[in-house]
């Protein structure tokens, strides 16, 4: 067994997310005009409080990103088109075949399950590859290269997986029609910002203060940052829940059960393939964590700019981190064994 640990906050993450809705519910309760205050703080379609929360919440994972890797991993071919295939091509399809599968009926959950399938993982995913062993240089190049595609890829990949290929397909039931530049607005609003902002900082650390200064003083200070927002954003979410609380515990597990299938699909499909091409254990552990985690702060950011705080889409992007969380813990478990199985 590995002998690193996640830290107390990520650990008990889902707790965390749990005390938020509860707080979020509670303020509603006593609070009725909460609505209505947060409205008021809007300019055109962005809400500024939110806002300034989301991008707060965007930033520090992209600080962490070791951008200096991607020349390694472009190196590797057998590597990168792996991951490029299972990142951009396997998840999408099959998040959005889940969500078709589980939520027919539940346009909005099922578009925000789809955004979260999009959202590819820049930032636990490092946490996941290191308790699980894998390979840091591997896990780092490929968070690099999704955090760029992701800057120019996803708005592009909403508009198809959500708009364009249900008209095509000729899906029965309700159909959300998503404008290309809508998203592309929230995507660079808040990605091509904390991105910008993310690099700067990193470069700007790396330049004055030294690789020691930035791993040891200014990434521990900006790591609680992304959870705190996390957090304000789940509790005003369900402040504004009202009427779907009576709901809320088996929309929970609607949204639940396609994501558990899809952690633990990706996950194997990273495994079974990297093994076949001949890959070590270490960049079988990089390639499947990437593969199988998911940006669900990108997932809900866009959610909530595009289709609102107290959207269904907004709703399904934060049961996303709920699930993630232990699911990904128990997968580490699963790659240690398969560790000791194969005697890496």
């Amino acid at each position: 067994m590995s002998s690193k640990k996640l830290s107390f906050l990520d650990q008990y993450l889902t707790l965390w997310i749990f005390l938020a809705m509860a707080l979020g519910i509670g303020l509603g309760a006593f609070f009725p005009s909460l609505p209505n205050e947060l409205e008021r703080m809007q300019v055109g379609t962005t809400n500024i409080p939110i806002a300034i929360g989301l991008i707060v919440m965007m930033f520090p994972p992209l600080t962490k990103v070791n951008y200096s890797m991607l020349p390694k991993v472009f190196s590797n071919k057998r590597v990168l088109g792996i991951s490029l295939w299972l990142n951009w091509v396997v998840g999408p399809v099959l998040m959005f075949g889940l969500a078709w599968l589980f939520l027919p009926e539940a346009p909005g959950y099922r578009s925000g399950l789809i955004l979260i399938g999009l959202a590819r993982c820049i930032a636990m995913v490092i946490v996941w590859n290191d308790l699980a062993d894998g390979s840091a240089e591997y896990g780092a190049g490929l968070v690099a290269l999704n955090s760029v595609f992701q800057v120019f890829a996803y708005s592009l990949y909403a508009w198809f997986f959500i708009s364009w290929l249900p008209n095509w397909l000729g899906l029965e039931g309700m159909r959300i029609t998503l404008e290309m530049a809508t998203v592309a607005e929230s995507v660079l609003l808040y990605l091509g910002v904390p991105f910008v902002l993310g690099i700067g900082l990193r470069q700007w650390a790396l330049t004055s203060r030294g690789q020691e200064w930035l791993q040891k003083t200014l990434l521990p200070i900006l790591s609680p940052l992304t959870l705190i927002a996390l957090l304000l954003t789940i509790v005003m979410m369900f402040a504004l829940k009202g009427e779907q609380l009576l709901t809320l515990p088996m929309d929970v597990i609607r949204i639940a059960i396609p994501l558990l299938v899809y952690f633990a699909v990706m996950f194997g499909v990273g495994y079974v393939t990297t093994k076949w091409m001949g890959a070590p254990y270490d960049q079988q552990t990089a390639v499947a964590f990437t593969a199988a985690g998911n940006n669900f702060e990108l997932a809900i950011a866009v959610a909530v700019a595009v289709f609102g705080l107290n959207s269904d889409q907004a709703f399904a992007g934060v049961i996303g981190p709920l699930v993630e969380v232990p699911a990904l813990i128990l997968l580490v478990r699963v790659a240690l064994r398969w560790k000791r199985h194969l005697g890496a």
